[in-house]
This record gives structure tokens, sequence and C-alpha cells, in this order.
């Protein structure tokens, strides 16, 4: 991610070089740095916006380490921010497109910022397709809501969808029915996913943690039962799921940790559950045989939110689904601690992420407007 302070206004004297959080090889934390990188050039089509919040992901660490490929180096890290529209763009075509127009972009406006690493070397500009007006929300809360609260939605209308959503191509499920399981649920991902399960009606949402601080947060968020991991094991937390479906298991499991937990997700799942694979961060999960699937006819997917919100109506949707939800305060965004824009911060940002003591969402604070 980068930072330069623009003044506003349709014609801007772009630098030459912008900071960025980047990496230069894949490895351990230490190769993510700090690094002055050459401005690149900004076409007709992209807006220009200032950053001022960095949200950090799991899958930062992912392309960090290798797991996912990026294209070439150096390689900027983050995938959501936040920030002010400084420039818009100037292609005619761009300006009279109706799906242009209806986001009602401004200079000064207030935007999250999506990109992936493998496509742009820069989040500081970009096609305005990939800008969206936060509708009041803040910057900081923002950085901390647009990637997760996405994907919860998405995943709650459209992998497991226990509401209706009208890009689904599979009826919704009888949400008053529904057992949910969420793996690490006092993470980002994990408190939003609670929420809004809660918000549509489940019957039951059982997630694991570490801590019994973590347990509390998220029983707060609306989950009605955490078990706290190490002290169970793998074996007393399928007990104990059992238990508290009557020998049934789980309709939906919602998997961000991988390798570790992917078999035992199987023996939690009630007959026709589905296991949707979120991410990977204990390592992928090894190859395995379709037939797996076959005694109790499970279903899985390993959906990204990127393929959700492809066409310009399903963004438009989703997004401003979001920022409504988040407003209004179904979605309460937690933010367990905010990092410098400097080579130890986002070095620590990351080592925080994946030593599994953060509740809630990690931030990096680029500027301020």
């Amino acid at each position: 991610m980068s930072t330069q302070t623009f003044e506003q206004g349709s014609d801007l004297n772009l630098p030459s070089t912008v900071q960025a959080l980047a990496i230069a090889q894949t490895g351990d934390i230490d190769v993510v740095e700090l690094m002055t990188l050459p401005f690149p050039k900004v076409e007709p089509g992209h807006i220009v916006v200032k950053i001022e919040y960095i949200g950090v992901n799991f899958i930062d660490t992912y392309f960090r380490k290798g797991l996912y490929i990026l294209d070439s180096f150096p390689a900027t890290l983050g995938e959501e921010a936040a920030g002010v529209i400084a420039k818009l763009p100037t292609d005619p075509a761009v300006l009279v497109d109706p799906n242009y127009q209806r986001w009602g972009f401004e200079v000064g406006g207030t935007v999250a910022v999506a990109r992936c690493p493998r496509r742009k070397p820069n989040l500081r500009f970009g096609p305005w397709a990939r800008v969206f007006p936060t509708r009041g929300v803040s910057t900081r809360i923002t950085a901390a809501s647009v990637s997760g609260a996405t994907t919860a939605i998405t995943f709650l209308s459209e992998a497991y969808p226990l509401t209706a959503s009208p890009f689904s191509s599979h009826p919704s499920a009888y949400a008053s029915e529904a057992v949910v399981f969420i793996h690490t649920i006092a993470g980002g991902l994990g408190l939003l996913l609670t929420q809004y399960a809660k918000h549509l009606g489940a019957k039951l949402i059982i997630g694991t943690t570490s801590t019994s601080d973590k347990a509390q947060l998220a029983r707060s968020h609306g989950a009605d039962e955490v078990i706290l991991y190490k002290e169970a094991g793998l074996d007393g937390i399928i007990k104990r799921v059992m238990e508290l479906t009557g020998g049934r298991g789980v309709d939906v499991v919602f998997d961000g940790v991988g390798k570790d937990t992917f078999e035992m997700d199987f023996e939690i799942l009630a007959r026709k559950g589905t296991l949707v694979s979120v991410g990977n961060a204990s390592g992928a999960v090894e190859p395995f045989s379709p037939l797996k699937l076959m005694p109790k006819n499970i279903k899985l997917l390993r959906p990204t939110v990127g393929k959700y919100c492809v066409t310009p109506d399903e963004v438009y949707y989703y997004v401003n689904k979001v920022f409504e939800l988040v407003s209004s305060g179904v979605l309460k965004v937690d933010i367990y601690k905010e990092y410098p824009f400097t080579t130890e911060g986002g070095r620590q940002a990351q080592r925080d992420l994946v030593g599994g003591k953060t509740m809630g969402k990690l931030i990096i604070k680029v500027s301020d407007q």
C-alpha cells in the first residue's frame, strides 16, 4: 500500500515515486518492507485515491509466503483500503457509462478500494470499477470491514444461502433451522459471519477459538456456543458438536483454517451438509478423492468473494449491502489494533495476525485526510 499527499482537484501534479508496503520476494515476515516505488502511469479510466487506512488479511500472508502466485516483484500487499478521491477519470466513455454514474463519485468523497496484488502494482490508483463510495461510513471502519463484510454477505447469500439473493442460483436455506459452525469465530471474518447469520435467523451458531476472552467476544456478537479448541482438541470438538446437535451434526461449516481442520469438518457435518472452505491459515488442504463427499452427500465449495462480485450489478448490490448493514449497526466492526505505516508496522501486523492472539480486525494507518 502507498501514501502521498495530493492537492484535491481535477488536475494533479502526480509524484514520480510513492511509498508502499511491499515484498521483493516471497518468504517469511522479514520480506515485508516499506519501499519507495515508481508511481505507475495513471490511465484515463483510473481514479486516484489518497489512502488513509489499509486492512490486513490472511490473503496477504498467502501471497507473501508464495501459496498464491504473484506475477512480478516488487508486489504491494493488501486487499482492501479506504481513503479520499483525489482525481476522477477523464475518459469520456467512462464518464457517460451508467454503471459509473450511479456510484456518484466526486473529488473529496470517501471510498473503499479493492484490488489484487497480481493485477495492480499499487493501490493508490486503479480502474474506477475497483473503487466504491462508503455511503457515510468512515475510512477507518471501511478499511476494517469491506473485505470481510462482503465475504460474509456473499457467502451467506450464495455459498450457503441463508437469505435470498438476486444472484444466487440456489434456493435460500431455511434459516430458522440452520445450524452453523465457524472456525476461528473471534477473528475479523468470523465475527462478521456470526453477526450476519444471527441477523438472518440461524437456529444455532457454534464456533471455535483459542481463549476464554475470545469466546466471550464471539458470544457478544451472537455465537450460541464457543469451544476452546486448545483445551478440547479435535476429538473434543466433534464430541461437543454432536452433543449440541443431538448427534445430527451441523448444516454448514465455514473453515478458514484449512489443512489442520479439514478432516474434522466431515465428522461434524450433517447428511447433505455444506463445507465452505474459506482459507488456509494452517496450510492448503491436501489433494483428496471426490469419493470423500459421498458418505453424507456433502457439498464442498472453495469460493472467493471476487467471483461473486464480477458484474456491475453484483458489485453494486453487494457493496451497497455492506455499507447498509455496517451503518445501521447490524454488522459491528471490531478493530483489534492499528499499526503505523512503516516496515515494522507492516511486519508486526502480519506477525500478530498469524500468531492467533488477535480478536477482530487489524488495520494500518497510512495518513490523515
